[in-house]
């Protein structure tokens, strides 16, 4: 799962209470960001108050091949899983009224990068790297970050996938200490407002 951000209260509670509101498209949502950026929680709350299903790309790709993420790194390494992930998003990137939440590493391929904009509402999730850092930092499902120094490779990630997130980006979003229900209260209006590519 994705970096939780802290949040104040019960927040299921709190999304519960609020009604379901509509997009005035049928285009589904695309979260890219860093690992750690809050995607699958977003995610979860931007779909429950959208009514829209959620995806989490890296847990449909576990789902299909009955195993984690780590043990598709360790025998097939990055490139077997970016093959798997390049497949999966091709077909789910498809259907309509999804949120998907994407892994951090989807935006490499460009033909990803295609698809994402050609087919749906891109919003990057924007964190810093000390923020990224904070709420991965005990998770040791994370291949990429495998490393003796996993706070020096969370910011060369950034340095070197910034530019794609924003490449593709419709909306940027600065997650910061935001509670998540606040991040999705905020996301709804800049997602109806947005004039959909025809």
């Amino acid at each position: 799962m994705n970096g939780v951000l802290p949040s104040a209260g019960n927040e299921q509670e709190t999304e519960e209470r609020l009604s379901v509101v509509s997009l005035p498209y049928e285009y589904p949502v695309f979260l890219v960001g860093m690992m750690g950026a809050g995607k699958t929680t977003i995610g979860r709350g931007l779909a429950r108050i959208l009514g829209r299903e959620f995806l989490d790309l890296d847990h449909e790709i576990e789902a299909r091949c009955g195993v984690r993420i780590a043990h598709i790194f360790d025998i097939e390494g990055e490139e077997g899983f970016r093959r798997r992930e390049r497949s999966v998003l091709e077909e789910c990137s498809a259907r309509p009224d999804l949120v998907l939440a994407t892994g951090g590493g989807a935006v490499l391929a460009p033909e990803n990068r295609r698809r994402l904009k050609s087919r749906g509402v891109v919003v990057y999730l924007r964190a810093t790297p000390e923020d990224l850092y904070r709420r991965v930092a005990r998770d040791r499902s994370r291949p990429l970050l495998q490393t003796a120094d996993p706070q020096a490779r969370i910011r060369e990630l950034v340095a070197a996938r910034e530019p794609l997130y924003e490449e593709v980006a419709d909306v940027v979003f600065d997650t910061g200490s935001m509670p998540v229900q606040q991040v999705v209260k905020a996301l709804v209006p800049l997602l109806q407002g947005f004039e959909v590519k025809e």
